[in-house]
């Protein structure tokens, strides 16, 4: 395999850029000597001629232009990289790619966004939903900076990551004003055979519920299930039915849905993690969402 010497590339590079070996000299604090034999060297490997002189100048072959192009993106991509891995974005947003685990409520995810959308700092955002398990295994391919879900990463998941709790919250119950005036006198007791819409059962929250409900030898009446926590509150408010969110977001969801709380527990919590494929967090969109949900959503 023919391996190309970087430090000879960089060296070209600098003398086609600054126009001649003494200012690419000055440029790299070398001499002239090392410059040039350093080119030399370059010119040698790939066989080829780099640079023809004209009276006293350097000027670029064909083959030197198309080794400049080259090495110019090379170089630039470099300095993306480190300006990246310092937190200042070069010249353009950062872009940050999230996968949403369905089941984590839309107003949860837009709470966590915003400062990256609305901030100083701007983010140019791509979001996917899927489930938790397939979103986790590309983190592996770098497909995705970070996971945001209501659970840590599956323990079958054979993909090494790490959980970063955002914060808790309790439950609210909420339905639309008439029913929640109805409701709330009573709550939890007015539950009993009350229409209620819940998340299905295979995710935390329910179970959670399921297991406050017995402790109170509850049986509302259930009249659907959704994975779409989204989904579940436009039908409570279009059918008139009861619906669980977290308690963190109460006013965003009466706000949006025009519903009422009727009332809450801190027996069925919900959590939410940002998982990564890093132990410690750099990437500056990851800590923003991660900052809005210690000092504005879970505080």
């Amino acid at each position: 395999m023919d391996w190309l010497n970087y430090h000879h590339l960089l060296y070209f590079w600098t003398v086609a850029r600054e126009g001649g070996v003494s200012k690419a000299a000055e440029k790299l604090r070398l001499s002239q000597p090392t410059i040039s034999a350093q080119v030399r060297l370059l010119e040698a490997s790939l066989g080829e001629r780099l640079f023809q002189r004209q009276g006293r100048s350097l000027v670029l072959t064909d083959v030197g232009r198309v080794v400049f192009r080259y090495a110019d993106e090379m170089f630039g991509i470099g300095r993306e990289l480190i300006e990246t891995l310092r937190g200042r974005p070069p010249g353009r947003p950062f872009q940050l790619t999230l996968g949403i685990a369905d089941a984590v409520p839309k107003l949860i995810v837009y709470r966590l966004l915003r400062p990256a959308i609305q901030g100083l700092e701007r983010f140019h955002l791509v979001c996917r939903e899927e489930d938790t398990d397939r979103l986790v295994g590309e983190l592996a391919t770098h497909a995705l900076d970070v996971v945001i879900a209501d659970a840590p990463a599956p323990p079958h998941v054979r993909v090494k990551v790490f959980n970063h709790l955002l914060g808790e919250s309790d439950t609210a119950f909420f339905a639309p004003a008439r029913l929640a005036a109805r409701l709330r006198p009573r709550f939890p007791r007015s539950l009993q055979d009350a229409p209620v819409l819940l998340p299905t059962t295979d995710t935390a929250i329910r179970r959670a519920l399921d297991e406050w409900f017995a402790s109170h030898d509850l049986r509302p009446r259930v009249i659907a299930e959704f994975e779409d926590a989204a989904l579940m509150m436009v039908f409570g408010q279009g059918v008139g039915a009861v619906f669980p969110a977290p308690a963190a977001i109460e006013r965003d969801v009466c706000r949006f849905y025009g519903v009422r709380v009727i009332g809450r527990t801190d027996a069925a919590r919900e959590r939410y993690y940002a998982i990564s494929a890093e132990r410690r967090l750099k990437h500056p969109g990851v800590l923003a969402i991660t900052s809005a949900a210690r000092d504005e959503l879970f505080k």
